[in-house]
């Protein structure tokens, strides 16, 4: 039974987290789900299923929810119970086996007691770059007495084949591309040999909307106008590659227009794979240079920002930026600010600028933010701010509390970029407050779209 594990080592989205034979006595395989909150498409999944075939046992997913989360809220949870609703029923259909547990603020002692219930032969998870996410898989794999893997689900291209952090995507790209034709392949959906069968030890909650009421999150975000799901991802997915996608290389920088996927919230949450959407967009009849476009979008920007955050520990911190940027940012640290805004003043969009207001009501009302309008939004925070670390501080606790695809590497990233010049280069002549960090004024950006309609909008 050793040799299963020497199986999956030669398969680089997966990492042996713990070495040794399954257990002989197990009576199923377990799947951890985290970051990949889907039974359609997912790396993770299918390498469990696979597992669980060779051992001839069932599949068992958990799924652990925390009773409260530092940087979540009301909406974010709405969303996500959304998704692991239909998760359950989907998992349930391919006869694999679906248990939810409340798990305070940390899984570790619930995922523990449930292995010592459900006695698997091996525990399979998914990856996920955040530092607590990683915190959790480390201390699982010391506890356990059986093998655990992990599985790179979210991205095309496995992380650790890059080895270290990317300086901006010019460096990544001749990396990633040359193996696109290696894994931006159909992950499949394997049918398990052995169906699962309840256990009665396994108590299991509901993913369902009441359990809401249950639970001691923040409630002062309310429920975006999104609705999660793997279904809703795959319906965005399709009116856009059969659409938005034909023009999105000119219109993906128009935020009055509805010119990008939205599919953002449903990455974040792993609802949908990068694989499906990837394999859909290639598919379509759009214009090939359109295809080109979302293509670096969704996997060169993308697997740039989830390089950073898997190799760069200060992700969430200014001093994750280049020496260059926290240099210039020092020189002008006592430069005059001509306004100055709390941060109560910017969360209610109360500034004298009426495109910045309009996109922190944007995204306080539906929970997303067009990404032009984000590199913008994060830049006039490091203006107003006493300083670039305040700002940086500011910009993640505002991202983090009102948009869907809040604590994701591509927020972090783009927050990186805005303030702190992250995968970017220094740019002159200096300017007062930003020094060589580009620059992005209320004029410029106003003329390369029909800013008077998106004010109108939502300032309304």
């Amino acid at each position: 039974m050793s040799e299963l594990i020497e199986e999956f080592s030669d398969d680089p989205r997966v990492r042996v987290r713990r070495e040794g034979p399954p257990d002989p006595a197990g009576r199923c395989v377990l799947y951890w789900m985290q970051r990949a909150q889907r039974a359609l498409d997912n790396p993770a999944l299918e390498t469990a299923v696979r597992a669980a075939n060779l051992l001839e046992l069932p599949l068992a997913v958990c799924f652990f929810l925390l009773d409260r989360h530092p940087n979540a809220n009301l909406r974010h949870y709405t969303f996500m119970l959304e998704g692991l609703t239909e998760t359950k029923d989907r998992l349930e259909r391919r006869r694999i086996g679906f248990v939810m547990r409340s798990s305070g603020v940390n899984p570790v002692g619930a995922l523990t007691r449930l292995c010592s219930q459900a006695r698997p032969a091996i525990v399979v998870t998914d990856e996920n770059p955040l530092r607590a996410s990683e915190r959790w898989r480390m201390a699982v794999a010391q506890r356990l007495s059986v093998p655990m893997l992990s599985v790179d689900a979210d991205v095309i291209v496995p992380c650790g084949l890059l080895m270290r952090e990317q300086y901006a995507a010019r460096t990544i790209r001749p990396r990633i591309q040359p193996l696109l034709d290696r894994f931006l392949r159909p992950i499949g959906n394997q049918a398990p040999r052995v169906p699962w069968r309840n256990h009665p030890k396994l108590d299991s909650i509901a993913p369902a909307a009441p359990l809401l009421s249950e639970l001691s999150i923040d409630r002062s975000v309310a429920a975006a106008s999104f609705r999660g799901g793997t279904t809703q991802a795959v319906g965005a997915l399709q009116r856009f590659v059969t659409g938005a996608l034909r023009g999105y290389a000119m219109r993906r920088n128009h935020p009055e227009e509805e010119g990008t996927s939205r599919l953002s919230p449903h990455l974040h949450f792993g609802q949908i794979g990068p694989h499906t959407v990837a394999l859909a967009a290639l598919a379509s009849e759009a214009p090939r240079h359109d295809r080109e476009a979302f293509m670096e979008e969704l996997i060169v920007r993308r697997e740039l920002a989830i390089n950073f955050v898997k190799y760069n520990p200060d992700y969430d911190r200014l001093r994750s930026c280049e020496p260059w940027a926290l240099h210039t940012l020092e020189e002008h640290h006592r430069d005059v600010r001509r306004y100055r805004y709390r941060v109560e003043q910017l969360e209610g969009g109360e500034t004298h600028d009426p495109l910045w207001n309009a996109a922190q009501r944007q995204m306080v009302k539906s929970g997303w933010m067009h990404g032009y309008l984000r590199m913008y939004w994060a830049k006039k925070i490091l203006e107003w701010a006493p300083s670039a670390g305040q700002a940086y501080e500011r910009a993640v606790y505002l991202n983090d509390r009102y948009e869907l695809d809040g604590r994701d590497p591509n927020g972090y990233a783009g927050i990186a970029w805005a303030i702190g010049g992250k995968h970017d280069r220094a740019w002159g002549p200096e300017r007062p407050v930003y020094g060589k960090i580009r620059y992005m004024s209320y004029e410029s950006t106003s003329r390369k779209f029909d800013s008077a309609a998106y004010i109108k909008r939502w300032l309304k």
